[in-house]
């Protein structure tokens, strides 16, 4: 096999970059290249406070250029937690580990288990609460929400 010079140089500058990109992050994520099938390593994400809170904590894993239409993160909440919130868009959640409720407005308080998914539909106005530490999957419809907030 005869591998040129140029071909190395361009292999190992994308294989920097990818590693570059990776180290940017606080998580583990790949994508093919030909597909543009994404993985997100779950267990490798590291969630920030949220608004300068302790109690909430959150990591977008997806970026606008990656998935223009859908967004997704990560959110955790500690013991006790309540989070108020109103959607300007459809939200999925999946609860990894914990349990998450959801105050709606009137007092009804729907609560998701470990494996539960949950949809929240756009403009409800809800409270995120836990009795444990919890962690859950978001996955939201349109992606860019902060332009619709």
């Amino acid at each position: 096999m005869n591998i040129s010079e140029d071909l190395i140089k361009a292999i190992v500058k994308e294989l920097l970059n990818q590693a570059k990109a990776q180290a940017s992050e606080d998580f583990v994520k790949e994508t093919d290249k030909t597909s543009g099938i994404l993985v997100v390593r779950g267990d490798t994400v590291k969630t920030e406070a949220f608004e300068g809170r302790n109690d909430v904590k959150l990591k977008d894993i997806v970026t606008l250029e990656e998935a223009p239409r859908m967004g997704a993160g990560i959110m955790e909440l500690v013991d006790g937690a309540d989070f108020e919130w109103t959607l300007t868009y459809d939200e999925f959640d999946y609860v990894i580990d914990g349990t998450l409720d959801i105050k709606i407005d009137g007092g009804n308080v729907i609560r998701g288990n470990k494996g539960d998914i949950i949809l929240i539909p756009k403009g409800s106005h809800i409270h995120f609460s836990t009795p444990n530490n919890t962690r859950y999957a978001y996955f939201v419809y349109p992606a860019n929400w902060q332009e619709l907030a």
